[in-house]
């Protein structure tokens, strides 16, 4: 094995902190991974990492060489993709996560085309709700809605969703329909709670061009955009979500919006990549083919 697959393969190591998961990821052996980084450090003549049943971390040795090592196969990449038809025909795996609502109701859809477009890529997808680490777990770039707290990452915006406040009609004839927001006090809502804080989303409201964060009290509080809406139209409470994941059912009457004049600010959607040197060209198609199916579908 050369010197270099040497380094990708203690690179993906120290990224998943596994050997097992760097073998899944590179598609290799675990014998083959394990006997690369054994001659690597026979080589070098130093411990680069540290194992322990539940982890694999890198030593100051490791995290210095790693350091290098990461520089190095990013310029590699770079070096030839200029000199192969990588730029043209962008191959391999590429694992990407996406909101399943954004994926079902813009990306799905028009996979077809894309596939056509790069039949040399093969997609991973992943569909939820949950936050994910992209370099700890493998992943190329992710599709998500709302404000991004991760500046470590790349991301760029695709588009502005309209989000709209709603309730089943089951609901407005128990409770009245609220007319104002001061009338919330007397309103229940299905809450939308983070998987990694725990913590609800506050209800937003757009008056007199400032937005308003407002808790509203419920029974039920959930962690996922399907169970969210489905809570809602059980007659739960109110809910807020962009307007195309429930067109239906606003078109049907099995939703109706409350408080028009008081719209939430529009949800931003972005897809975010990790900060590299040089981004491969199998994830920019796929950006950048996002970017236009967002910009024709909203």
């Amino acid at each position: 094995m050369d010197k270099f697959e040497s380094m990708r393969i203690f690179a993906r190591i120290v990224e998943l902190k596994s050997f097992t998961r760097a073998a899944e990821d590179l598609r290799y052996p675990k014998s083959t991974v394990t006997n690369a980084i054994k001659q690597l450090e026979a080589h070098l003549r130093v411990r680069l990492l540290n194992r322990t049943t539940r982890l694999v971390t890198p030593t100051l040795d490791g995290e210095a060489y790693y350091a290098r090592c990461a520089r190095l196969l990013a310029d590699l990449e770079e070096t030839e993709n200029v000199f192969t038809d990588a730029v043209a025909k962008p191959g391999g795996l590429l694992r990407v996560d996406m909101h399943g609502t954004l994926a079902r109701h813009f990306v799905l859809p028009q996979l077809n085309q894309f596939c056509e477009r790069y039949p040399n890529i093969e997609l991973q997808i992943g569909i939820g709700d949950r936050l994910v680490d992209l370099v700890k777990e493998g992943v190329d770039c992710v599709l998500r809605v709302g404000e991004l707290q991760d500046s470590s990452m790349i991301a760029r915006r695709l588009a502005m969703l309209e989000q709209v406040t709603v309730a089943s009609p089951e609901y407005l004839k128990q409770y009245g329909e609220p007319q104002t927001i001061g009338d919330l006090d007397r309103h229940h809502a299905v809450n939308f709670f983070s998987s990694q804080t725990g913590k609800f989303y506050p209800f937003e409201f757009k008056v007199n061009n400032e937005v308003r964060q407002i808790d509203i009290g419920g029974k039920i509080s959930v962690n996922n955009a399907d169970a969210y809406v489905a809570c809602c139209r059980s007659g739960f409470g109110l809910i807020q979500a962009p307007r195309y994941g429930i067109a239906g059912f606003i078109a049907t009457g099995e939703l109706r919006e409350v408080l028009p004049d008081c719209r939430p600010a529009p949800a931003k959607v972005s897809v975010l990549y990790p900060h590299r040197q040089q981004l491969s060209p199998r994830v920019r198609v796929f950006v950048d083919w996002l970017a236009n199916i967002f910009s024709v579908a909203h």
